[in-house]
């Protein structure tokens, strides 16, 4: 992966940017963008699986961005956080924003079933509740999350990383394809951008993480598709999806997403399917295996977390960066 160049202009006074293990790779990038040094902090277990944190610098006074993707291992991940949030603000910090490049549980966003808990709504009590004065994450599963807060909330697209990458492939004949009727915004402002048609899968879904295909909407005979999604997990819905496409004379299909969940038997799934390319960000570290096959590309969104965090530090406007 390619150095990221310095962001320039770039105000240090009163900063530190610390970050848990969930992604550190990512934390370095954002840091070497903006020109300063990730912050020393100490994030170990007991022996009894106790988490363990200890803030190695002063922060007395401090704007702070704590970064930590709430990936797998999810509760660890989280609770991580949620330390190295306390720790900040019984340090001192004048102001601690925390970091998500992905918000886990967003996916359990509503009570949909009898008796099942809002998950996303309790993990933004949580981090409010251990002292984060704001919040700066991607590409929410459901936008409507923000409001599940009472601080503020920056959120952000992933969308102009992906937009460059497709745009340089120059794909002729290319449509856009939402893998289900919920991110049909999604993908037709992809479809915008690239100045593509858009087309829809519409898919019955019997149980979690379970897709049945039933339909393609729109015109796909001869074309490129590019499936867009927020996040692939197990990775049942993109193959099928693929093999509907195709079904229905696509010329080839690849894919993009934001989030590289990748559970179960994910990666098998792809390098087993007729999918050219799958492409994420580094929103979450991939797995060995997913770094191993050539079908899985990650592009780095360091460059626009650390303008979101300059932008954020300086006091200035936050929404250039929301496409």
């Amino acid at each position: 992966m390619a150095a990221t160049k310095p962001v320039l202009e770039m105000s240090h006074d009163r900063l530190k940017i610390f970050a848990g293990n969930a992604n550190r790779e990512l934390a370095s990038e954002i840091c070497h963008a903006l020109g300063i040094e990730l912050s020393n902090a100490m994030v170990r277990r007991f022996s009894d699986d106790e988490i363990y944190v200890q803030l190695k610098e002063n922060v007395r006074g401090e704007d702070v961005f704590l970064i930590q993707p709430t990936c797998r291992p999810v509760d660890s991940n989280l609770m991580e956080l949620l330390l190295m949030v306390d720790a900040l603000k019984r340090s001192s910090a004048r102001r601690i924003t925390a970091v998500l490049p992905y918000y886990g549980y967003a996916r359990q966003d509503r009570k949909d079933k009898p008796r099942v808990p809002i998950s996303a709504k309790l993990v933004a009590a949580l981090l409010e509740r251990a002292g984060a004065d704001r919040v700066l994450t991607l590409d929410l599963h459901a936008a409507q999350i923000q409001g599940f807060f009472d601080i503020p909330v920056d959120h952000l697209f992933a969308m102009p990383v992906m937009i460059d990458y497709f745009k340089g492939r120059q794909i002729p004949n290319m449509t856009v394809v939402s893998p289900d009727a919920g991110g049909v915004e999604r993908a037709r402002a992809f479809a915008k951008r690239l100045g593509a048609p858009l087309a829809i899968i519409d898919k019955r879904r019997e149980e979690a993480n379970v897709a049945e295909v039933m339909n393609v909407v729109g015109e796909v005979s001869g074309r490129h598709c590019l499936l867009v999604d927020d996040l692939i997990d197990t990775a049942g819905t993109l193959v099928k999806g693929a093999e509907a496409l195709l079904e229905k004379g696509a010329a080839s299909v690849s894919a993009c997403a934001t989030h590289a969940v990748l559970s179960g038997p994910a990666v098998e799934r792809i390098e087993a399917s007729a999918l050219l390319e799958v492409v994420f960000t580094n929103s979450i570290p991939l797995s060995e295996a997913a770094r191993k096959t050539t079908r899985i590309k990650s592009l780095s969104i360091a460059r626009l977390m650390a303008d979101a965090i300059r932008s954020i530090h300086e006091e200035t406007s936050v929404s250039t960066l929301f496409v």
